[in-house]
């Protein structure tokens, strides 16, 4: 299989990086000192004295910033806001009560609230160092910094230094949480502590080695699934801090040669340590082995990875150009695609859905990282970086306070960005685009207006992520749900938050559901997870994360082909690993596992239409079932319509707004909200509801008002008010199997759907269904001249002009001179080959990707695809 430049230049860094970490560990090994002396022999030309010394200056500068950026005015209200925060929590050490440190944190049994503490401490040191040029009583105030020690000294003897008290709770405050603050906080007040309690820098490693549990003779373990993908790179870089501030370099290079196995693409054949967290070649990020996770995890990783860029910047461990290129192709084909005119989507946040800070406060992060990418490259990745930033900021419909960056030095640079007239703003991909995540069972399609974002689950991908009393109605997030994004609007009042709290969870656009009631974990057994450790069931335990956090599904078939901008994409529904194994007999007695409905779903991604066809829609155990074609939300005071037109010639006769179930067969209806100036059209295809038939779809528009807590235990109890609107066919217990077909028309207007409508009723539209069974799904735009077909079982299958031999996903175009042009993937990634047949005239191949072959038999062309190991990855080929 080819690869393409985007993935060379992704994966020939990542290789550069990985040649290094040999020599890395081998130094590492010979230098086992910690007394800062230089060796020459186990690296010629290094000087650890020198590179700490880079390592703590650079540390301090990315957090307190420079002298230089702090006397920028840009950055004025960046420092304003450290030194509140400061003074915030000197108030709360001052008026803390017995058994706090900070007022209204107790510890002793909450392991988040001692994170905190030290979070907290971290904050008031950091207020010491930050140069500026406005006076400060924190700046330099060796009493502050000596009542932080003091703290940290308190916190050590009383809540963290008896390893055999400690630990419990989250495993993460521990190996990751608690040492990034304290190992920030002891660069800070490196000096202040050499003077004033000269031991407690030497303490507090042997006790951060000693809760590194989950690794190796206190260090990192590789093998271990805690040590990986974010977590790794989290865990390295606080190892990384920890040797300089000591002198010792030999735990700086091992925990550089650590961290550049995070920056290793993903190969999901031959994984390295057996990690299969991390970037994978078509851009998927996963963490936690199987959890779709870009948004969440994959923002702190490349936080991480950038900082790392900073912090190694003038030493001589590695070539920081080599680690840039790999970043830079992360955010390229990770990030870029997955934000929308700033707001980043839901499909790849795992429990992050349920925060009440998520969205544009997301994309601020990934900003923050293309801005200091940015100062680390020339030429034109410079100016595309610098012209992302700026595209971000001029999409977006929040402005980004840079406030809310990290580092004093990134906010001057971003406002040199801003400033900067050369360079203009433009996206990192084009306007009109099609991204198949295949690899996370992801699915981006954009076009100018609009973009549309498919989340889908497999017996690789979980089905959603539930933890710690985040995201607690998760269920159906996995199983084909979408969130369209409409140009120019505030997504705050379109989704995030507020929507997972009003929206059912039974009723997610593209979800088909039984009707039932479902209860959240801490619901079924009290706690923020199911505790059984007879049975291996632990807060942090395997089957924990297999059954209850995040299980995968059971089918084998997601995925989907891209040709160009456009795209086709198939889905199994299944039920999830956790039912399987129940009904196994191999869970306990008291877990609960729910029971999924059954659907064969396809997705065709077009210029104006994203077109859905579901067949065998129902349910084994004979319930009632849902299957939503859209939901969204609005305001309460705005003023939704909902319009459209029968197959009679009548309107729908809920056009004042009203809902209701469709009386007849419908052609089209039409959302519009006009508070926010947004419309969403539906056009209902033949080929599709009982016996080809057209469904009768129901409307509904309720005033729904919820709490955010209901989806997050954390959350305040805030109640939301929203107009809820949702578009669905039902189904009574009982019912037979049934099929749809409609088409989304994102901004459409009534004049545009009438068109459907009018050239439907002739034979003559845009679009036709082809197929529509749990066997093959198969659509053909005339518009476009695009045959796009979706096969599920073994077996030979028909869809027009194509013939496709067992599982396939297809996408056939014919241009006007009569090239063909196609892509052929695998949606189940377990097939060596798939073989098709167009029939009609012999085309010969004129350029073809490597493992496709073309010949000619009788009636037609024969292409056979080698999709062995390819992963789901699309392979092309153009015939004329």
């Amino acid at each position: 299989m080819p690869l393409s430049r985007r993935t060379l230049l992704t994966t020939l860094p990542a290789s550069a990086l990985l040649a290094v970490a040999a020599p890395l560990r081998a130094r590492a090994a010979a230098r086992p000192t910690t007394t800062g002396v230089a060796d020459p022999g186990a690296n010629p030309g290094s000087d650890p004295g020198a590179n700490h010394a880079a390592l703590l200056a650079n540390t301090v500068a990315i957090f307190a910033g420079t002298a230089e950026s702090n006397a920028r005015p840009e950055t004025a209200a960046k420092l304003a806001a450290l030194t509140s925060t400061a003074r915030a929590r000197l108030a709360a050490l001052d008026g803390a009560g017995p058994g706090e440190l900070f007022k209204g944190l107790p510890l002793g049994t909450s392991d988040a609230n001692l994170n905190t503490s030290y979070q907290y401490l971290y904050e008031i040191a950091l207020a010491t160092r930050a140069p500026g040029p406005a006076p400060s009583d924190l700046r330099d105030n060796v009493d502050v910094r000596r009542r932080v020690i003091d703290a940290l000294a308190r916190l050590h003897d009383t809540y963290y230094g008896d390893q055999s008290k400690g630990y419990y709770g989250n495993w993460f405050n521990w190996e990751i949480g608690i040492s990034a603050s304290v190992s920030k906080t002891l660069v800070l007040l490196e000096e202040e502590l050499a003077a004033y309690r000269p031991g407690l820098t030497a303490t507090y490693l042997a006790s951060m080695d000693a809760y590194l549990r989950n690794g190796k003779d206190g260090d990192v373990d590789l093998d271990s699934r805690f040590h990986t993908g974010a977590n790794l790179a989290d865990i390295t870089t606080n190892r990384i801090l920890q040797g300089a501030v000591t002198g010792d370099d030999a735990r700086v290079v091992k925990a550089v040669a650590d961290q550049l196995t995070v920056y290793a693409t993903v190969d999901p054949y031959n994984p390295r340590h057996g990690v299969t967290d991390g970037f994978y070649a078509d851009g998927s990020f996963i963490q936690h082995d199987s959890v779709a996770y870009t948004g969440s995890y994959g923002k702190v990783l490349l936080t991480r990875a950038v900082q790392t860029v900073k912090i190694l910047d003038g030493t001589d461990y590695i070539n920081t150009a080599d680690l840039v290129a790999v970043v830079r192709g992360w955010v390229a084909d990770g990030f870029a695609p997955l934000v929308f005119e700033g707001w980043m989507m839901e499909i790849v946040k795992g429990r992050g859905v349920s925060r009440t800070a998520t969205g544009y406060t997301d994309v601020a992060v990934v900003v923050e990282a293309v801005v200091d990418l940015s100062g680390h490259t020339t030429g034109p990745d410079a100016t595309a970086l610098k012209g992302y930033v700026k595209f971000v900021r001029q999409t977006s419909k929040a402005a980004l306070d840079p406030v809310v960056f990290v580092s004093p030095v990134s906010v001057a640079r971003y406002a040199d960005i801003l400033a900067d007239t050369s360079v203009p703003a433009a996206d990192l991909g084009d306007a009109a685009s099609h991204t198949a995540f295949n690899a996370m069972d992801r699915t981006v399609h954009r076009r100018p207006g609009y973009a549309f974002a498919l989340a889908r689950s497999s017996n690789r991908i979980s089905k959603y992520e539930y933890m710690s009393g985040e995201n607690l109605m998760p269920w159906f997030q996995g199983d084909g749900a979408h969130h369209l994004y409409l140009t120019g609007q505030d997504q705050t009042l379109a989704f995030g938050i507020d929507y997972y709290t009003t929206v059912s969870p039974y009723r997610l656009p593209g979800v088909t559901a039984p009707v039932e009631t479902r209860r959240t974990v801490p619901e079924l057994y009290g706690t923020a997870w199911y505790d059984n450790p007879e049975r291996g069931f632990t807060s942090s335990s395997e089957s924990q994360n297999t059954y209850v956090y995040f299980p995968r599904g059971t089918n084998t078939l997601s995925g989907g082909a891209r040709l160009g901008t456009y795209g086709a994409v198939g889905l199994v529904l299944g039920d999830d690993a956790a039912y399987a194994a129940k009904q196994a007999g191999e869970l306990p007695d008291d877990f609960v596992a729910y029971r999924n409905a059954a659907a064969t779903k396809s997705w065709f991604m077009f210029d104006d239409e994203i077109v859905v066809l579901a067949a065998g829609v129902g349910d084994p155990a004979g319930r009632a079932v849902t299957t939503t074609l859209d939901s969204r939300i609005a305001a309460a005071s705005d003023t939704v319509t909902v319009t459209g037109r029968l197959r009679d010639g009548s309107d729908w006769p809920g056009a004042d707004g009203g809902g209701g179930t469709a009386p007849g067969p419908v052609d089209w209806l039409r959302y519009a909200d006009a508070g926010q100036g947004v419309s969403v059209g539906y056009v209902f295809l033949d080929g599709g509801g009982d016996r080809g038939g057209v469904p009768r779809p129901t409307v509904t528009l309720d005033t729904v008002t919820r709490s955010r807590r209901v989806v997050r235990t954390s959350n305040p109890d805030t109640p939301v008010t929203k107009r809820v609107f949702s578009l669905s066919v039902d189904q009574p217990a009982g019912a037979r199997r049934l099929s749809t077909a409609h088409a989304l028309v994102p901004n459409a207007t009534e004049r545009q759907l009438a068109a459907y409508e009018r050239y439907g009723r002739y034979g003559r539209g845009p679009l036709t269904v082809v197929a529509n069974t749990t066997r093959v799904q198969a659509v053909e735009h005339r518009g476009l001249s695009i045959l796009a077909a979706n096969t599920f079982t073994p077996g030979t299958h028909h869809a027009g002009r194509l013939t496709v031999d067992g599982a396939a996903s297809v996408l056939v175009r014919t241009s006007r001179d009569g090239t063909v042009s196609l892509a052929v993937s695998d949606p189940t990634t377990e097939r060596g080959t798939v073989s098709l047949t167009l029939r009609g005239r012999w085309l010969r191949a004129v350029a073809t990707d490597d493992g496709v072959r073309v010949r000619r038999v009788l009636g037609g062309t024969r292409i056979d695809v080698d999709t062995h190991q390819a992963h789901g990855h699309s392979l092309t080929a153009r015939l004329r």
